[in-house]
């Protein structure tokens, strides 16, 4: 089985690539390297790269939290709180 740059063992306490606290490590990380300066002009195109798809999926992420938290701080009419499913996907 192939596996990529990303394939060191983690601790359970790690966050994942996927997870947002993971994506915004990985991004924090690309802008370190890029801010020293001192990697060839294709590898700072690659990581840029790497960065603008982060960037939107941390972005999906924030404002599908936010769409929840509105969800829950919603009221009706007459200012009581509306009740409804909150669900959870296997994807978030």
């Amino acid at each position: 089985m192939s596996q990529g740059r990303d394939a060191a063992p983690t601790s359970a306490s790690a966050p994942s690539a996927e997870s947002f606290e993971g994506t915004m490590k990985r991004l924090s990380e690309i802008v370190t390297r890029l801010e020293r300066g001192d990697i060839p002009l294709e590898e700072s195109l690659q990581l840029f790269e790497e960065g603008v798809r982060l960037s939107a999926r941390s972005q999906e992420k924030l404002d599908a939290a936010q769409k929840k938290v509105e969800e829950l701080l919603a009221v009706d009419d007459q200012g009581r709180t509306r009740r409804a499913p909150f669900e959870l996907r296997d994807d978030e």
